[in-house]
């Protein structure tokens, strides 16, 4: 008797998992992505507190009555809020000319950056001319200089033009930088070059094409180069000190550093301290707070590139 082979059983297809194990596996997951976010804004609120801490005892103390100030323990809100420490500032300070030289100066330095480091970089990042690679090397060098080894050669080169005491020693070395050349050359560098070759197509020059197309597509860039440029320029203490004499082309950084080490002048006066550099720090704010969002922009389009 002949036996029919039978063919071969097809596989079982596998088992689903069971109401339980989607269970158990679900809820250990969704439990960790809940704990990490909060983690991760608490630590995130620490640093930033951590950041703004000397800010705000600044920022409040300029507000503070002497007894506030050397209240102990220290006190955070006043107990009673002043204007006198700004008062009392702008008697024994000529504030609105040191406030305004360092407005003219900084507003200076910022402008010729935007030029001469746009024009600069477009010419290295979409320009072809010969010794193109070593002028970028040039650039390059630059940023690995110390900016202190700079102060004795400038403060001999302004000496030799006879511009010591005037703007223009103010203004005049920090007319261009390295890294805001670096910095619009790296975003100018991500312009299509067919955009650029189809203007000069239609006719249009060198200066249409940087003015009214890659100008307007380096906002960001732009808005970046002028927050870093123009803090610097308002923060800059040492070269201000080195090249003016007249206490009139005083910038407001200089002239409160001189008030604070006059012995004459501030005694008890670390309210009017707190006042000056809460005036010194406000600008900037402002600055970043209407340039935020093209700043934001402009880190975000460097993290990609």
């Amino acid at each position: 008797m002949s036996t029919a082979t039978r063919p071969p059983a097809a596989p079982s297809p596998p088992a689903a998992p069971g109401p339980g194990a989607s269970k158990a596996a679900g809820p250990s997951r969704g439990t960790g992505s809940r704990l990490k976010r909060p983690l991760l804004y608490l630590l995130v609120s620490l640093g930033l507190l951590i950041m703004a801490a000397p800010f705000l005892w600044m920022a409040l103390s300029a507000f503070k009555t002497d007894q506030d100030l050397t209240a102990s323990p220290p006190v955070w809100l006043p107990t009673e809020w002043t204007l006198g420490n700004f008062e009392r500032l702008l008697d024994r300070l000529d504030l609105p000319r040191y406030f305004l030289n360092s407005l003219l100066v900084a507003t200076l330095v910022t402008v010729s950056n935007l030029v001469f480091c746009s024009m600069l970089g477009y010419a290295l990042a979409k320009l072809h001319f010969a010794g193109r690679n070593k002028v970028f090397g040039l650039v390059l060098g630059a940023l690995m200089v110390p900016g202190n080894l700079m102060l004795l050669p400038l403060f001999v080169l302004m000496s030799k033009l006879q511009l010591i005491d005037t703007y223009a020693a103010l203004v005049l070395p920090f007319a261009a930088g390295a890294f805001g050349v670096f910095l619009m050359r790296q975003f100018m560098q991500s312009i299509p070059d067919e955009l650029l070759e189809a203007a000069r197509m239609d006719g249009a020059g060198e200066w249409y094409i940087f003015w009214r197309i890659v100008m307007p597509l380096v906002k960001p860039a732009l808005a970046t180069l002028t927050i870093f440029t123009f803090l610097g320029s308002w923060n800059n203490f040492v070269w201000p000190l080195i090249a003016t004499n007249d206490p009139d082309k005083y910038t407001l950084p200089v002239a409160l550093a001189t008030f604070a080490t006059d012995p004459n002048q501030s005694a008890g006066s670390n309210g009017m301290l707190m006042a000056g550099s809460f005036l010194i720090v406000l600008p900037v704010l402002l600055v970043f707070a209407v340039l935020q969002r093209h700043f934001t922009q402009g880190i975000a389009t460097a993290g990609m590139k």
